[in-house]
């Protein structure tokens, strides 16, 4: 779904009433971001973004009549989606990555600052996905086993690749955007991409959190 500069359509799917005002409140003072649909759960969040035809969607987990995980399987599944944030208390949530599997785009906080929210709607508009730095690790070590056979693959994925290759690995291990990554690096955003691209292919991921997971089963998330 392709986003005009200036005009962010958002949507706002949480059954908590007030989280709902809150994130009203701080995303709608920017103004480029325009709120077009807020929903209590997946079931009204189907109905009201197909009329309403949002850009992102923040989507809380945990909800009654239809949850997070099952509400973004669905909207990923129709044609030219909206892009899916999930937003989570995150205790080590098994659900979180399940969503992120199914065809989020990233996830934040519900502690989130204000300028971290707005930023991460807008990079999601643009076409990045969010790895918050303060719970990447934490989201990874959950997941991962530790198991020999898991850091074999990994370093055996990663020895396909370019030293320029491995260093934007490592980035998005860091959590870093592609603007970071390419300040740190020395490369253009285009460029990053384009790397990010084939880093897609090579280590045979579809998301960066597996691209995360990667380097540190192979024991890189510290360089």
């Amino acid at each position: 779904m392709g986003v005009t500069e200036g005009s962010i359509r958002l949507a706002i799917v949480d059954d908590d009433a007030l989280v709902r005002a809150g994130l009203r409140m701080i995303l709608g003072g920017d103004a480029a971001i325009t709120i077009v649909g807020e929903a209590a759960d997946g079931r009204e969040a189907l109905a009201m973004i197909a009329t309403a035809r949002p850009h992102v969607v923040l989507m809380d987990i945990r909800m009654p009549r239809l949850d997070g995980l099952q509400t973004t399987k669905a909207l990923t599944a129709r044609a030219d989606p909206a892009r899916v944030i999930v937003l989570t208390t995150f205790d080590t949530d098994d659900l979180v990555l399940d969503a992120l599997r199914h065809g989020a785009v990233g996830f934040l906080l519900k502690d989130t600052s204000p300028a971290e929210l707005v930023d991460g709607v807008h990079r999601v508009a643009k076409g990045e996905s969010i790895l918050s730095p303060s719970v990447t690790a934490q989201l990874i070590a959950a997941v991962s086993s530790g198991s020999d056979d898991r850091r074999t693959h990994a370093v055996a994925l990663l020895g396909q690749l370019t030293e320029r290759e491995r260093d934007v690995a490592v980035a998005v291990g860091r959590g870093l955007s592609n603007a970071e990554i390419a300040a740190s690096l020395y490369m253009g955003v285009a460029t990053v991409k384009t790397h990010i691209g084939r880093l897609f292919t090579k280590l045979e991921a579809t998301n960066r959190v597996q691209i995360a997971r990667i380097v540190h089963d192979a024991g890189l998330s510290d360089e």
